[in-house]
């Protein structure tokens, strides 16, 4: 018994401090008063089924529009996303469509786009989004404030929404990206979304821009890793002005296509991250290993781990300003453990990466 002991007891302790941290949490910033002109940037490809959703909301912040300049760059798209774009925006001279046909330096697919982005783009910050995320009307600011002098990338939090199987995916979204926010107020640099995220036009040149980074699948984290080598500063946060709200993804099958790009980018997260991702696989075989642990015992810690995850999420719900259904947070343990189970057997399958209707080799990236 000396081995589960040591382990659960190190697994609850860790909880238990996170938990302590979440709770500890310092309060945001003062309301940031300042508006500087800033870029919004989002790369669209086969995306006419979401991308209003999208741009209605951008079309709905509470930021002087005169000091908006928002890009969607179509993509070589193969549907009527272009279209759709145009009709929306021909009104609104802060929107501007931008047509990707050819390839900047090292860039492909989405960082190409984004890398085409940037280069059209006039303001000092660049704001990035994902044509399937509705902002918060209050996004540009409450993300300003996060950049004062020396921070040059910073990551909001979303979730989604939908049935049942896309709120859990919300609540995997909100799970894992405040854990990711627990460990950058310690101070630790973790990675940046970039569906919800804030680059400075300074950190961004001093590494040369996409085009002159190596190709990557998971080119947020690179820009990232990119950025804070460069020395500057780094911010997560979990506030209900920074939330987007994507579109979930609407089958398993297309969840595992999305996952297994993640798992491509998770063997260069930091280690505190992958040790905490870890423990929770090795939680369930070390409390499921036949023989080794009494009945009543496996209940006991089966439901101290639910309580844990429960306030846990409970509590991210309420800093993100997000509701939702006792029951549908308790059923995310069964849906955690399962899908966990499934992107693992699926990353192991022999088999490259689907992504926009575009295939990548596992190696790339």
């Amino acid at each position: 018994m000396l081995f589960p002991g040591i382990f659960f007891g190190v697994f609850f302790g860790v909880f238990l401090s996170i938990l302590l941290l979440l709770l500890r949490r310092r309060p945001p910033r003062a309301a940031f008063t300042e508006r500087p002109r800033v870029s919004i940037l989002v790369a669209a490809r086969n995306e006419e089924a979401t991308i209003e959703r999208c741009l209605s909301a951008l079309a709905r912040l509470n930021y002087p529009p005169e000091q908006l300049e928002i890009i969607i760059a179509d993509d070589a798209s193969t549907d009527n996303t272009a279209a759709v774009v145009e009709s929306f925006i021909k009104d609104k001279p802060q929107f501007r469509l931008l047509p990707v046909r050819h390839r900047l330096g090292t860039a492909r697919g989405k960082s190409n786009a984004l890398a085409h982005l940037c280069r059209a783009a006039t303001a000092d910050y660049f704001l990035f989004t994902d044509a399937d995320m509705a902002m918060h009307p209050d996004w540009v600011q409450t993300m300003l404030a996060a950049a004062p002098a020396g921070v040059g990338i910073v990551t909001g939090i979303t979730t989604a929404e939908g049935n049942l199987f896309g709120r859990l995916q919300g609540l995997d979204w909100l799970f894992g990206l405040n854990l990711i926010c627990v460990l950058t107020d310690l101070g630790l640099p973790i990675t940046a979304v970039g569906n919800n995220m804030l680059v400075t036009r300074a950190a961004y040149d001093s590494i040369g821009g996409y085009e002159a980074l190596a190709f990557s699948i998971t080119e947020d984290l690179q820009l990232f890793e990119e950025i804070v080598g460069q020395g500057w500063g780094f911010a997560n946060i979990i506030r209900p002005q920074a939330l987007g709200v994507s579109v979930a993804q609407p089958t398993v099958r297309h969840l595992l296509q999305q996952r297994k790009r993640w798992m491509k980018g998770a063997g260069r997260l930091p280690w505190q991250l992958a040790l905490l991702f870890s423990s929770y696989g090795l939680f369930y075989t070390a409390w499921g290993w036949p023989g080794l642990l009494p009945g009543s015992v496996m209940l006991a810690l089966y439901a101290a781990k639910v309580l844990c995850q429960t306030v846990f999420l409970l509590v991210t719900l309420r800093q993100a300003g997000h509701r939702e259904n006792l029951g549908v947070v308790l059923l995310y343990d069964v849906y955690l453990l399962a899908m966990s189970l499934a992107v693992l057997t699926y990353t192991a399958w022999p088999t490259g990466i689907l992504w926009k209707e575009r295939r990548y080799r596992w190696a790339e990236g």
